[in-house]
């Protein structure tokens, strides 16, 4: 029998609670050039919903718009590594308990600080082995695409100050080099005015 409307309407409702619950935390932090700045997640494989993880990041501004990371595990074995990205995503799921840690490395750079943006999240697990009811199954699956969208207007928003910033800072540029070229054309011209007057001078043989 299909969901009335009235239970599509509170699997809605509740789907936002959970995409609230489930999505993570949006982060924005500065990584000082030559430095490191590493973070935690506690995960339990017992429990599916708090045994995944999912990092996703994106370099909002800095030198080249790239930056290193990794995660490890609680014994320190690395599980995913991405060097010299500007945008990325890594997910995991927990084969024991513990503190998995999760590092943004701008160690490559000697002078430029980094700017990143990061979420972190669990997956909603969904097994097709789980007996659920179907309007549970419904909620986890909107709050699953609660959360997708979520993380793409987030995204979204970092790319457009990128982008914002690079104009700024190209207008600037063009500005600054219009009035080196108008300087250097004013003096070329007072320099040949002064020149040429040279010669009309009269110079007298006393």
């Amino acid at each position: 029998m299909p969901p009335s409307f009235l239970q599509r309407l509170i699997a809605g409702w509740l789907a936002i609670l959970l995409a609230f619950q489930y999505t993570a935390y949006a982060h924005m932090i500065d990584v000082p050039a030559g430095k490191k700045e590493c973070f935690f997640e506690d995960l339990h494989k017992q429990d599916k919903a708090s045994s995944t993880m999912t990092v996703t990041y994106q370099v909002g501004g800095g030198g080249h718009l790239d930056i290193d990371f990794w995660l490890a595990d609680p014994e320190g074995r690395l599980l995913g590594k991405q060097v010299k990205q500007s945008t990325g995503t890594l997910s995991i799921t927990a084969e024991k308990n513990g503190r998995f840690e999760y590092c943004f490395s701008n160690q490559m750079s000697a002078i430029a600080d980094k700017i990143v943006s990061f979420n972190v999240h669990g997956i909603i697990y969904v097994g097709e082995d789980d007996v659920v009811a179907p309007i549970e199954r419904e909620i986890r699956l909107l709050a699953h695409g609660l959360a997708a969208v979520k993380d793409e207007q987030e995204y979204i928003v970092v790319r457009e100050k990128t982008h914002r910033n690079t104009a700024e800072s190209t207008n600037d540029r063009v500005k600054w080099w219009s009035v080196l070229q108008a300087v250097v054309l004013f003096a070329v011209v007072g320099w040949q005015v002064y020149y040429l007057k040279s010669f009309f001078e009269v110079k007298r043989v006393i």
